[in-house]
Order: C-alpha cells, then sequence, then structure tokens
C-alpha cells in the first residue's frame, strides 16, 4: 500500500514554533501565553485575540462550561481565564471511549501596554467567553513651527 501526505510548511513550522515555546518559554510580543500546561492531558481551552482600532477582544472556547464556574482575573499586567468543566456523573452510564478532557483549566496572557487593563468587560453565552480590552487612544505629535537662525 502506498501513502502519500501532502507537505504543509506553515503547519510544520506552527507545530515546531508551539513545541520550541512550550521547552523554551513563551515568545515575545504581545498576548504571549505566559504558562503553558504542565502535561499533555490537561485542558487547554482554544482562544482566539482579535483587535481593531478601538479594543482588542479575546474569545475563549468553553463549551459545556458553567459561567459560575468561570473566573476572569488581572494581576501584574497578566489576564488570566481560569475554570473548570465538570464530567456528567451517571452511575448507570459506562463509557466506551471518552476523548474530551475535564477538569480545571488556566489561561494566561501579558497585556500589551496600549491595553486599558481597568475598562475591561467580559460575557459568556453559550459556551463562548468574551473579554472585551479597550485600548488607549494613540497621542499625535503636536505640530510647532521651528525658528530657523
Amino acid at each position: 500500500m502506498n501513502m502519500t501526505t501532502n507537505w504543509n510548511p506553515k503547519r510544520d513550522l506552527e507545530l515546531l514554533q508551539n513545541r520550541i515555546h512550550f521547552l523554551f518559554g513563551s515568545p515575545i510580543g504581545s498576548f504571549r501565553p505566559s504558562t503553558q500546561p504542565e502535561s499533555t492531558n490537561e485542558w487547554t481551552p482554544l482562544v482566539d485575540i482579535a483587535e481593531d482600532d478601538k479594543e482588542f477582544t479575546i474569545k475563549a472556547d468553553l463549551p459545556e462550561v458553567k459561567k459560575e464556574n468561570v473566573k476572569v482575573t488581572l494581576e501584574d499586567g497578566s489576564l488570566c481565564i481560569a475554570g473548570e468543566r465538570k464530567q456528567e456523573k451517571n452511575g448507570q452510564q459506562r463509557f466506551h471511549r471518552s476523548e474530551r478532557p475535564y477538569g480545571s483549566f488556566e489561561r494566561r496572557f501579558s497585556l500589551p501596554e496600549s491595553a486599558l487593563a481597568d475598562k475591561m468587560k467580559a460575557e459568556f453565552e453559550n459556551g463562548m467567553l468574551r473579554v472585551h480590552i479597550p485600548k488607549a487612544e494613540k497621542k499625535r505629535p503636536e505640530t510647532m513651527s521651528i525658528e530657523i537662525h
């Protein structure tokens, strides 16, 4: 049987980059993860971070997590999203396969300097957490005339 796979350099580089970051620490730059999971069995919710002219938006997929089991905190310029997804327990149910992880999770992100942390807002609906972080307005340089001697 002859089996071929297509080489995807971007995917392979991203995998390599993730492994390097896991071994040697986080990348340098805005919204870098401050911590990595200690083992591959931990649940790490997927996160998207976007930016527009007015704010940064963090969206975290938290399916089957209740709002009361999610906590968003800010400490020393680091945003922390933590919580727990609990496994349903049914005494009569036997699992033949259980691939979805359960348990506690924590994601940390360093905020960029332009973030207005004191004006952050979070909303949680249908298993999606959205954290809105307004950006400071950029100061425009003053225009002034310089006398020529």
